[in-house]
Order: C-alpha cells, then structure tokens, then sequence
C-alpha cells in the first residue's frame, strides 16, 4: 500500500536547538519557548480559527535530517543502556520507515512575528527548522490516559545536577540580555540535567568535552563528578569545525 501523494509541510517549527545532540528525548521534559510559522496556502487565520482554545496541540512533523540514512528494524534505547535491542515499532526512534514524530507541546498563543502567523509554543522536542506536516488539538479527555503502561519509559527520566563556571556564568548573564536568549541559563540548566550523552557513556569515566548549541550560541560542558559543568558559553562561529 503507498500513500495517494506526498506529504506536504504545513509549518515549520523554529526552536533554540541547532542540532540533534542536545534535544530532550520526549516533549515536555524541558520548557523550551518556539514557534510553529504556518506556510502557504496554509498561513490563512482561518485555518487556526479556534485552535486558541486549546491548551495543548499535537504537531506531527518529519524527522528530516534523518531520511537519508532509512530505517531499521531493531533499534538500542537510551533507557536500556543503548546495549539491548527492540523493534522500531516499540520505541519513538528517528529511524522509521517514514520518518513521522509526533510531539504534544503546550500553546501559548496565536500570535503575528515578523509579518508571518504563528504559534507560539514551548515543550517542543524539535530541531530547529522541522517540517510539520499537521497540527492537531490535544483533547484531555480522550489523549491522556491514567491507568495507561509505559514500558521501558513508564517513568520521566532521572535527572543531574548542572553547575556553570565563573567564566560561563558570566558569559551566559551577558548573552542572555538578548530578548531573544532571556529563557538561555534555565533552558541551558534544563537541557544538561536530561544528560544528552549516549548511553553508554553514562556508566563509565568520562573525560571527554561536550558541545551543545543552542540558539546562535555553543555550550561546551564536561562531566564532573557525576553533574554537569558548564565551561564554556561562546557564539558558535568561534568553534572550530
């Protein structure tokens, strides 16, 4: 069976994270600020006429940076340590036969920038720059389940502690007087306490340097005994390829 046509964008999500390592691994776990900018024929008012009353909306998007490399049968999740394996259709892997995630963020508003319609959204779990291909309600009484069995993941992931250098704090201080980085020293802390390192880093010495960028900015962090420490807060042209 394939589809009838091809799937159309109709939005693109716009968010602080420039690249995949970094990312939560499910919405919510962070409360990133972003926008969905609709995109013709679809940035009409009246294609959203209503949506505002909703708290919640679900975004269906494509996982676009992932396409070229296909897809697989088995995959190894994060919270198995990334050493045993289970089949693509029981985990949220990137690496699907077609490539579709689905995120639930919270709606904070309609709103006009920079002459284009948007939604002004937070909990997102997308690169920046994704493709949505629909937007969707979220309705509480039929999307959120109580008794609902979460696997593997039934519980939100444990959580590091996040310390800054005198250096990084005071470089994070002046970028974060930006309007447009105001969120950076929490968004910061609460992108590293998720810990975006593979899995199988986590169990043993680990010296190495991290990067993670985030906005027009690169963080570079290490693991110290045990939490995170911000080094580094430096615009990300200064870094070396």
């Amino acid at each position: 069976m394939t589809f009838a046509s091809q799937l159309q964008a109709v939005a693109v999500c716009h968010t602080p994270y420039k690249q995949k390592f970094g990312i939560p691994r499910q919405p919510g776990l962070v409360s990133a600020r972003g926008y969905v900018e609709l995109v013709a024929p679809f940035n009409h008012a009246d294609c959203v006429r209503g949506l505002a009353q909703y708290s919640h909306i679900w975004l269906l998007f494509c996982f676009h940076e992932n396409l070229a490399q296909g897809w697989k049968t088995t995959v190894r999740p994060p919270r198995l340590g990334g050493n045993e394996k289970m089949g693509v259709f029981a985990t949220r892997s990137t690496f699907r036969p077609n490539g579709i995630g689905q995120s639930v963020v919270k709606l904070h508003g309609i709103v006009t920038r920079h002459g284009k319609l948007c939604l002004e959204i937070s909990g997102m779990d997308l690169l920046d720059g994704t493709p949505v291909v629909d937007i969707k309600p979220y309705i509480p009484f039929s999307d959120a389940i109580a008794d609902a069995e979460g696997g593997i993941a039934h519980d939100a992931p444990a959580e590091i502690e996040v310390h800054f250098s005198e250096q990084a704090r005071q470089q994070g201080l002046k970028y974060a007087q930006s309007p447009d980085r105001i969120d950076l020293m929490s968004l910061i802390e609460a992108v590293l306490a998720q810990d975006p390192r593979p899995a199988y880093k986590k169990s043993k010495h680990d010296p190495k340097g991290y990067q993670v960028a985030l906005y027009d900015l690169d963080i570079l962090w290490q693991i110290e005994a045990g939490a995170a420490l911000v080094t580094a807060i430096i615009p990300a042209k200064t870094v070396d390829a």
